[in-house]
């Protein structure tokens, strides 16, 4: 394959590349991952199977919008494809580090920013993408409430019905999901998507995010996942207050919008999500 991935690579950069350096890394539960190298140059490398490249089609897809908006840092993609049976995503390799302090702050300047960007006016995107490897339907809709009830909180039970996975009547819930979030119509941002600290990191220039599952909808999506599994630091919301305050009721919305997280994590991983999901939907009074 790194030989093929050799040819390749030499074809988009226009210019020789051969794998000298592969060096596996840390890429979490989902991809194979590795650093390659060939003298100066160096790459990010995801692999999988053939059957994931619509998973990494649809994430070159959210990093090309995030990059049309120059509002927040992301790697760039240098190529995409199968090869030898797998499908490959290769990436800018950029040093990165735990999101500290400075960074933190910056980046929510950045995503403040990001968010105030373009004049959607529904919600949706151009495609269906992935939360990790689970489907993302994103269908244009006018009512926001009726987007993330559906197309976010109500596929999600569906999927975990099939996995026999039940959380109460779907119908229901989603039913009651609409009604919470009847009258709250704001403004269609440009969302990263799946914005936990895993997925934003500190660089010599600055902050950078990736792995994005973008789409238009409600700005607080972005801030609710950060103060899920493990949060950001509190400058990260400094930052963004400066830029673009939140509005009322977040508090109200911000369980809401993580269970479409929660069940999405009951659904990749099963175990303790179950529980900590089932008391979360009991929370919320949804059943």
């Amino acid at each position: 394959m790194w030989h093929s991935l050799s040819v390749q690579l030499s074809l988009a950069l226009g210019q020789q590349f051969e794998v000298e350096e592969k060096t596996p890394i840390d890429g979490g539960d989902i991809n194979e991952c590795y650093a390659i190298a060939s003298g100066n140059m160096r790459f990010f490398v995801k692999v999988n199977s053939r059957d994931n490249l619509p998973v990494f089609e649809a994430e070159a897809e959210s990093l090309r919008h995030l990059a049309n908006s120059s509002e927040v840092s992301i790697p760039q993609v240098i190529y995409l494809g199968i090869i030898k049976e797998k499908s490959v995503l290769v990436l800018d390799y950029i040093p990165m580090k735990q999101l500290d302090a400075e960074n933190a702050y910056l980046l929510g300047k950045d995503l403040a920013r990001l968010h105030q960007w373009g004049e959607q006016l529904e919600y949706g995107f151009d495609i269906d993408n992935f939360i990790g490897t689970t489907e993302q339907r994103n269908s244009w809709h006018r009512k926001w409430a009726n987007f993330f009830a559906d197309h976010r909180i109500g596929l999600q039970l569906q999927l975990a019905e099939e996995k026999g996975m039940s959380f109460g009547d779907v119908e229901s819930i989603v039913e009651a999901v609409k009604e919470r979030l009847n009258g709250h119509q704001p403004k269609a941002s440009l969302v990263h998507g799946d914005l936990w600290k895993g997925n934003a990191s500190s660089t010599m220039n600055g902050p950078i995010v990736y792995d994005p599952a973008c789409y238009w909808g409600d700005r607080e999506v972005d801030i609710a996942m950060t103060h899920l599994f493990g949060g950001f630091p509190e400058e990260f919301y400094k930052g963004y207050e400066e830029v673009w305050p939140l509005d009322g009721g977040f508090e109200e919305r911000k369980d809401l919008y993580n269970l479409y997280h929660m069940l999405n994590h009951c659904l990749l991983f099963g175990g303790p999500y179950l529980a900590e999901t089932e008391a979360l939907i009991n929370k919320l009074e949804l059943n």
